[in-house]
């Protein structure tokens, strides 16, 4: 009799074939890209399930449930990426874990940062939107934020954009932040969502932040929930 864990292994196994045979319509090489796991909202048995479906590169926007689907994986050989604001409270926990930090926006982040750890690796976060209440820093100034980060000890492995839900700025936001770290000399994009990676791999991602694509939808969070 199937369970419901190896049904949820087939099924985010199936969304990850179509998602690459996806990429390969971009004309890219799905080996050029990396498909990182956001398991946000949908919990442990989703981390595990995407581990067994072949994925080592996992995300969370939360601490808490960062937390929790790390340690439910135990001693796997996977890679986290934290995707979210930068809080002192909350890096004392996140430290033993997370390897990647996609949400570098500021000097103030990258010293609340290496207050904790000077190994590490990073992304510097960029607002191509302009959009009120967006986070990142301004394209203009991605460049000092990367030296700071990298003055201080972390790896910079590239720049992180959010787009707009508007296909057409979102393809040519995807295609400034490219030209932008390929200015900084920065061989990482993590540009590209479930709604929009097909876009966002034609103009050079190298990173796929996905959710819903892999697991479908997103189930309500709890209004009540503290990151």
């Amino acid at each position: 009799m199937t369970s419901a864990r190896d049904e949820l292994v087939a099924r985010v196994s199936a969304n990850l074939d179509a998602i690459r045979d996806r990429i390969v319509t971009t004309g890219r090489d799905p080996s050029s890209v990396s498909v990182v796991a956001v398991t946000k909202s949908f919990g442990p048995p989703a981390a595990i399930a995407a581990y067994e479906a072949g994925l080592t590169e996992l995300a969370e926007n939360y601490a808490d449930e960062l937390v929790a689907s790390h340690d439910a994986l135990g001693d796997a050989p996977v890679r986290w990426h934290y995707l979210g604001a930068l809080q002192r409270n909350k890096l004392a926990r996140l430290v033993p874990r997370v390897a990647v930090y996609e949400s570098v926006t500021s000097r103030r982040d990258v010293d609340v940062l290496t207050a904790r750890v000077t190994k590490a690796s990073c992304f510097v976060q960029v607002d191509v939107t302009g959009e009120p209440g967006r986070a990142g820093c301004r394209p203009e100034l991605a460049g000092v934020v990367v030296a700071a980060a990298r003055d201080a000890g972390l790896a910079v492995e590239g720049l992180m954009c959010v787009a707009s839900r508007d296909p057409g700025l979102a393809t040519s936001q995807f295609a400034g932040l490219r030209r932008l770290a390929d200015g900084l000399e920065l061989a990482g994009c993590s540009m590209g969502m479930s709604g929009d990676y097909e876009a966002a791999c034609r103009q050079g991602a190298t990173v796929l932040r996905l959710g819903t694509a892999l697991f479908g939808d997103r189930p309500r969070r709890p209004s009540s929930h503290v990151a």
